[in-house]
């Protein structure tokens, strides 16, 4: 009997649907008042939320993907010879879906990611969605939690595309079938306050010739021990050094970094090593739109060390100021608060993604 006759499966346990009932709001300048989730808003974190439907869509070896459907939320089935659970054949992307003043919805640049995932699914050997077929999945997982999307100020929903090798192997090998869902969870503020980093100069999240610049899900286990150890000392993450010299500064455990000084702006540049976030280009773009002098290089632990400002990006964290870091015992405190560099940037990226300030760049798709 071959394996794909073979009658075994494993579950990938996801929460249920919530079944919690929707409930109006006031205060929105629409014709017709929003309807949003029965949820506290006000106490929302950065956990898991499930919300009532995903968007699943499959591709079969040597075939396209065809086109998917939005599904309820729920538990999925696959074979104990997953490529992704035996050889971690998968790839995930991140972003969010704001919420307007006037109630309507919003996507920052979803083609971007679309464009990310297709890169990693070439490094992966991996099949992967068009990008119209991943922004259109977006959209449909969007809309038909809409009532998820929290009220302006009160947070995003995250939305999680994930593409994973679903057919069964045996020998190392690509899957001969995959799996392209895309769920999503409301969130609030990922980090709360200004971080307080410590650097990690042991263990290494990327390695030249590695996976470092896409968003394989085996990046990210491999950084939870010094994630842990950090935590439980009492710091906020870990910033990973180059794993060759150790003396050049490379990501946090999910993040971007930036330094400045006397108002140059500069990041670790994408050689291999550092993912390209979305959220980096984008301030990035707006940084030189402001004046500023922007420096993608090589940033070595001194320049680090001295400083003005530090801050990080991604989607999760959005812009979040680094108010000290620690690096062999010593500690070195960051400007931080209303005048500084990262503020500024926060203020403008915020705004044109909840729709405040004028989308002049047209990176927003509103969800309709």
């Amino acid at each position: 009997m071959s394996v794909s006759e073979a009658n075994v499966s494993v579950i990938i346990l996801m929460a249920p649907p919530t079944g919690q009932t929707i409930s109006q709001t006031t205060g929105t300048s629409t014709a017709d008042a929003e309807t949003y989730a029965d949820f506290n808003w006000d106490e929302l974190g950065f956990d898991i939320v499930p919300t009532d439907y995903m968007y699943v869509m499959k591709s079969s070896e040597g075939e396209s993907f065809t086109q998917g459907n939005v599904t309820p939320f729920g538990n999925i089935e696959m074979s104990p010879y997953a490529g992704i659970l035996n050889y971690g054949q998968g790839l995930i992307e991140g972003l969010k879906a704001y919420r307007k003043e006037d109630g309507r919805v919003l996507l920052f640049r979803p083609e971007q990611n679309a464009q990310r995932l297709k890169i990693g699914a070439e490094r992966m050997c991996m099949s992967s969605p068009s990008v119209e077929q991943f922004v259109e999945a977006v959209k449909q997982t969007v809309r038909a939690n809409k009532h998820w999307v929290p009220p302006q100020g009160k947070g995003s929903l995250y939305v999680r595309p994930l593409l994973i090798g679903s057919g069964p192997v045996l020998g190392l090998c690509p899957a001969p079938e995959y799996t392209f869902l895309v769920y999503a969870s409301p969130v609030g503020n990922y980090h709360k306050g200004p971080l307080n980093l410590v650097v990690e100069d042991k263990l290494h999240r990327a390695t030249p010739g590695g996976t470092g610049d896409i968003k394989t899900v085996a990046n990210y286990s491999p950084v939870c021990k010094a994630l842990t150890e950090a935590r439980a000392k009492g710091f906020s993450d870990v910033l990973f050094l180059d794993a060759v010299t150790k003396k050049y500064i490379e990501e946090v455990s999910t993040c971007n970094i930036f330094i400045v000084k006397d108002d140059v702006i500069s990041t670790p540049a994408t050689v291999g090593t550092i993912l390209p976030g979305m959220t980096r280009k984008s301030i990035i773009e707006i940084a030189l739109d402001f004046g500023y002098q922007v420096e993608e290089r090589t940033i070595p632990m001194e320049d680090l060390l001295e400083a003005d400002e530090v801050f990080c990006t991604g989607t999760a964290v959005v812009v979040s100021p680094v108010g000290c870091i620690t690096y062999q015992d010593k500690r070195v405190e960051y400007k931080t608060g209303a005048e500084t560099v990262s503020q500024k940037l926060y203020v403008m990226l915020t705004g044109i993604q909840t729709g405040r300030i004028e989308d002049k760049l047209g990176w927003t798709v509103e969800v309709v």
